[in-house]
Order: C-alpha cells, then structure tokens, then sequence
C-alpha cells in the first residue's frame, strides 16, 4: 500500500480515536482500566496520552504493512517521542503568549503533534536500514516508554505537566465528570 494513503489514514484514526479518547473515561461512567488509555482530567499529560493511546493501537495496522522493515521499532518510539515533546513545546509556548489555554489552538496542537509524529515514523521507515543492535534499543526504549507511559498515569509525578489547571489535583484523583458538570450548571441555570 502507498505511504501517503497509509499516513494520511494514521493521521485520521489517530486524531478520530484520540477525540474519542478525550470522553471515554466519562463515557464509560469512569472505568479505571479505560482511564489507563483515555484522559481522565484536563492536564497536558493526559492530551499527550490521547495522542499516545491510538498511535500504540496504530502499530496493529503499521505493523502489519511494515513491521519488517528494520527501521519500525525506531521509527514507532520516534513517532511517539514527537508527540511527548511536540504536544507541552506547543501548549506552553502559545500560552506564554495568551496567558490561558484556547481551544482551537489546543486541537490544532493536538492535530500537528499526531501529522509531526506521523511524518516522523515514515522519515525513519526510510532510513538506511538499521543494525540489528539499533533494533534491539528501539524495542527496548518501547518497553520503557510504555512503562513509564503506564507509571506515570497510576502515579503521576506533581509537576504542573500532570496537574489538572482546573482543580489543582493529579491523575485520577482530579477527574471532574464532564458530563455531570454539564447537568449541575443547567440544574442551576432553571
């Protein structure tokens, strides 16, 4: 199958499951093992997350088209590397700039890390094959970056990266249901 159709496609998913993602845990009147891969409040880690979560679903279809390309491994933790770094780059930058969040700008952010993190993965696919060695870290760095990815949802660190703006508190402990808010503040409008 062509690249540009496969990237195009990933970027479509990624962005469509990973909107799913931001309602899921409430959707799912609050299941803690959803809440393992969907936001549970509105920090920027649990966005990362959103963008992470169907990129790693990705790999059941990427991997069957290139999973022997020797370049995979390393082109799937660099694409997911990008959206660590390309989600807060952003986020905080322009918030530097307006001094609060905006929504469009948010998606937008949103949207450019998943395109940059597929770019990537395809820029790698295409580098001269890896070395066996190469191999090995990428899939090693896989298995830390999904346990660290996993850690620090159960256990995030109180660094404001993790700390939902609109409470002050951290991982689950901060979820606020969107849609029980929805029907208090129209409760209290009648």
């Amino acid at each position: 199958m062509d690249n540009t159709l496969n990237l195009w496609l990933g970027i479509a998913v990624i962005f469509s499951i990973g909107v799913l993602a931001h309602f899921l845990y409430d959707i799912s009147r609050e299941n803690h093992i959803l809440g393992l891969f969907a936001a549970v409040n509105e920090s920027t880690w649990e966005h990362i997350k959103i963008a992470i979560t169907p990129s790693l679903l990705w790999c059941l279809y990427d991997g069957y088209f290139y999973g022997e390309n020797p370049n995979y491994f390393c082109a799937k933790l660099t694409s997911l590397l990008v959206i660590v770094v390309v989600i807060p780059l952003i986020f905080y930058s322009y918030q530097k700039i307006t001094k609060h969040p905006v929504l469009i700008v948010d998606i937008l952010t949103f949207f450019v890390a998943i395109i940059l993190s597929q770019l990537s993965f395809y820029a790698v696919l295409e580098l001269n094959p890896m070395a066996y060695i190469g191999t090995y870290f990428s899939c090693l760095g896989l298995f830390v970056f999904f346990g660290a990815y996993m850690t620090l949802t159960l256990d995030p660190l109180r660094l404001n990266i993790f700390k939902d703006p609109t409470n002050g508190r951290f991982g689950f402990h901060a979820h606020r249901n969107l849609f029980k808010s929805l029907k208090k503040s129209r409760k209290k409008k009648h």
